[in-house]
């Protein structure tokens, strides 16, 4: 088993179960991570989703192994590599549901690309990171757009160019992550709080969020006032918004669950 999901209060939780080779993927990971997530993406019983790696390490990116495999590939085959590990971290980014990233050991190359893809996470003081890829000629070509729309402008120059190993502390400083814990029980803590942050709000609203901040990276100013104040208004007329509005007044925590339909 590769990949270990547990849905629990409406929590799930993805696990690399690879730790004999630090939850470095292979194809049977990406295909069955790309199939998770999809599928995750429709369960309206999961609200929000916790990645996280068994073992010594979150993730040490690409395995050797599979790697090793592409060097007697076309370079059509190449592509078709490279475009199902694409689709994975796309599926990933695109998941409708809030991802939060529980890090600690080693986390290299596409394992940085994992992060980049979750919406918040949390690693301990401990952990290191690294994007390697140059230090074995190749680049971080497919985890790059999401990379670097992640971390300060800027700073992907020195990491990707240098392939320096970084930690935790300097991965918040750049913005590749978002809280740095002494230890494992406090990151779980963090991330116990911040899935109760989560449950809190309205389960549409959170996925429309997502939404608009996809696409609002991707205008200009006039463009993304237009579609976000159209936003807006869908959500102000939605029965979940109501309920929210409604809520608020009414001194109460609203119910979520009567308006899911």
């Amino acid at each position: 088993m590769t990949i270990k999901t547990e849905i629990k209060n409406q929590i799930a939780t993805v696990t690399l179960s690879r730790p004999e080779v630090h939850n470095a993927f292979n194809d049977e990971v990406i295909k069955k991570l790309t199939e998770t997530f999809s599928e995750l993406s429709k369960d309206n019983n999961v609200r929000v989703v916790i990645l996280a790696g068994e073992g010594k390490s979150f993730c040490a990116g690409g395995d050797l192994n599979w790697m090793k495999k592409a060097i007697d590939y076309t370079y059509e085959e190449n592509v078709e590599d490279s475009r199902r590990l694409a689709k994975m971290f796309k599926t990933i980014n695109e998941c409708p549901k809030p991802v939060i990233a529980r890090i600690h050991g080693t986390t290299i190359g596409g394992g940085v690309g994992l992060v980049s893809v979750c919406d918040v996470s949390c690693a301990v003081s401990t952990a290191k990171f690294s994007l390697s890829e140059v230090k074995i000629g190749l680049i971080p070509a497919v985890i790059s757009p999401f990379v670097m729309r992640k971390i300060i402008p800027g700073e992907a120059r020195r990491y990707f160019l240098t392939g320096e190993r970084f930690d935790a502390s300097e991965a918040k400083r750049i913005g590749l992550i978002s809280e740095v814990s002494l230890d494992e029980k406090e990151m779980d803590k963090k991330i116990s709080e911040w899935t109760e942050s989560v449950l809190s709000g309205g389960p549409e609203a959170i996925s429309a969020c997502k939404k608009m901040i996809h696409d609002i990276s991707f205008l200009n100013t006039d463009e993304a006032l237009e579609l976000s104040s159209k936003q807006l208004a869908e959500r102000r007329a939605s029965k979940e918004g109501q309920e929210g509005i409604k809520a608020f007044f009414e001194k109460r925590k609203p119910n979520w669950s009567g308006v899911n339909y």
